[in-house]
C-alpha cells in the first residue's frame, strides 16, 4: 500500500471517536401529515441518519433508533384523532444516540426512505404508515421466507460444481503502489504473487482462480468487487504489499472487514436498488419496508464476516511459517475491497516493501512461491471442513 496510508490510519484511530462524537446528527424538527392511503412522519437533520425501525406487537408500537444523533427541538405530540398515532416517546441512549418510541392504535405496515436535501429541504428521513391487513401481513412473511431461501441457496457450496476464489492484485496500471528502496513496484510482485496463486487453485480439483487484473492494468476499487461478484466468486483475495517511512519496519498482516465498514457498507446497498435485489437473490421487496431488507442484508453480511475471519485465521497460521508476521493475530480495518456482503473477504500485506530485505524476498520467485503456497494452503484448509465439493475429493 501507499506509505503514507499507515500514518493517516494510524492519526484516524487516535481521533476517530473525537471526529464521530463532533459529527453527531442533529433533528431540528418533526413533522406529521396525513393522505388517505397513509400518514407520514418526517424526521429533518443536519446529516443523513443512520438508523434502524422496527414494530412491536401488543401493543402496537413503532421503534426508531437514530445512531449517533441527538434531539435539538421540542416535539409536539399528534392530535388525539390521529389515525394511527396515540403517542410519542423519546430518549437520548448512551449520549450520542436517540431513540423514538410511537404508541399505536393498531397494527401498521410501514416504508422508510431518505431524502436527500433539495432547495426548500435538508436531510430528512420519512416514515409511511398504512394499516395492516391480513393480506399484507401474509405478503411480508412469505417475502421473509423466501429472501432467506435465496440467501442460502446463493452462498451454499454444495450445491456448486466448484468453488471460485477471486484473487485480486492490488494497485496495477496508473497506480504503482508502493515501492522499495531499489525501485521494486507493489503493483508487480503482487501481481506475480497472484498468478502463481491461481496456478494452485486452477490445479485443485473442485477450486476455480479468478484474477480480478491479468496484467498491469488499473482497476477501480468498486469494480474490483464486481468482477468477484460476476464470477460468482466463493472467496475474494486481496494481495499488496505495505510500505513505512522507517524501512526497519517489516513483516506480513491479514485484514477482514471492520464493523463500521460493514455498516457503512449496509446503508450503501440498502440505497442502491439493483445491487440490494441483486444481493437478495432478485426477490422483490418493494411491497415491504426497508427493516426488512436491512435484516436480510445483515444476515447475509454477518455469514460472511464470520467466514471471512475464519478464512483469515487459517491462512495466518500458514503466512506463519514463511514470513515474519507484522500482527500476528487477524486485523480489522475499513478497506474498500473488502466490503461485498455475500463474499468472504480478506486482504494480505504479504511484506513491508520498504524493509530492504523483505524487498529482496518479494521480488524473488522463490519467496513469492512460498507466499502462494501459504494462501492456498490456508484457503484449501478452510474449505476442506466447511465444504463437501473440497472435503469427497
Amino acid at each position: 500500500m501507499r506509505i503514507f496510508w499507515t500514518l493517516f490510519l494510524l492519526i484516524g484511530l487516535q481521533f476517530s471517536s473525537v471526529i464521530s462524537f463532533a459529527a453527531s446528527t442533529k433533528i431540528h424538527s418533526i413533522a406529521y401529515s396525513n393522505q388517505a392511503s397513509h400518514s407520514r412522519i418526517t424526521f429533518s437533520s443536519s446529516l443523513p441518519t443512520i438508523h434502524k425501525v422496527f414494530l412491536l406487537n401488543n401493543p402496537s408500537r413503532l421503534v426508531v433508533d437514530f445512531k449517533n444523533t441527538v434531539l435539538k427541538t421540542k416535539f409536539k405530540q399528534p392530535l388525539k384523532s390521529h389515525p394511527y398515532f396515540k403517542k410519542i416517546r423519546m430518549s437520548q441512549k448512551d449520549k450520542t444516540g436517540l431513540r423514538v418510541v410511537i404508541d399505536l392504535k393498531h397494527p401498521v405496515v410501514q416504508k422508510n426512505f431518505n431524502l436527500a436535501p433539495n432547495k426548500k429541504s435538508g436531510h430528512r428521513f420519512v416514515i409511511d404508515l398504512s394499516k395492516a391487513t391480513k393480506k399484507t401481513t401474509s405478503a411480508t412473511r412469505t417475502s421473509t421466507a423466501k429472501s432467506q431461501k435465496k440467501i442460502v441457496r446463493k452462498s451454499s457450496w454444495q450445491k456448486k460444481k466448484q468453488i471460485v476464489i477471486a484473487i485480486d492484485a492490488g494497485h496495477g496500471g496508473i497506480d504503482p503502489g508502493a515501492h522499495g528502496p531499489e525501485g521494486t513496484l507493489e503493483k508487480k510482485v503482487v501481481l506475480a504473487i497472484a498468478k502463481k496463486l491461481a496456478a494452485r487453485i486452477n490445479a485443485k480439483h473442485g477450486m476455480k482462480a479468478v484474477l480480478v487484473r491479468k496484467s498491469d492494468t488499473f482497476v477501480k476499487l468498486r469494480k474490483r468487487m464486481d468482477i468477484a461478484r460476476a464470477a460468482k466468486a466463493d472467496l475474494f483475495i486481496s494481495l499488496h504489499a505495505d510500505a513505512f517511512p522507517n524501512p526497519e519496519v517489516r513483516g506480513a498482516s491479514i485484514y477482514v472487514l471492520s464493523q463500521n465498514g460493514a455498516s457503512d457498507e449496509a446503508s450503501h446497498w440498502l440505497a442502491e436498488r439493483e445491487n440490494k435485489a441483486d444481493l437478495l437473490g432478485g426477490v422483490s421487496l418493494d411491497n415491504n419496508d426497508n427493516t426488512l431488507t436491512k435484516v436480510l442484508i445483515e444476515l447475509s453480511q454477518n455469514a460472511t464476516k464470520e467466514a471471512s475471519r475464519k478464512i483469515a485465521k487459517r491462512v495466518l497460521k500458514y503466512f506463519k511459517g514463511v514470513t515474519r508476521m507484522h500482527k500476528n493475530t487477524v486485523q480489522k480495518a475499513n478497506f474498500a475491497v473488502l466490503k461485498s456482503p455475500d463474499i468472504p473477504s480478506i486482504l494480505i500485506e504479504t511484506a513491508y516493501i520498504s524493509n530492504p530485505f523483505e524487498e529482496r524476498n518479494l521480488s524473488s520467485k522463490a519467496h513469492q512461491d512460498k507466499i502462494a503456497n501459504a494462501i492456498f494452503k490456508g484457503v484449501v484448509s478452510y474449505f476442506k471442513e466447511y465444504s463437501r465439493i473440497i472435503a469427497q475429493r
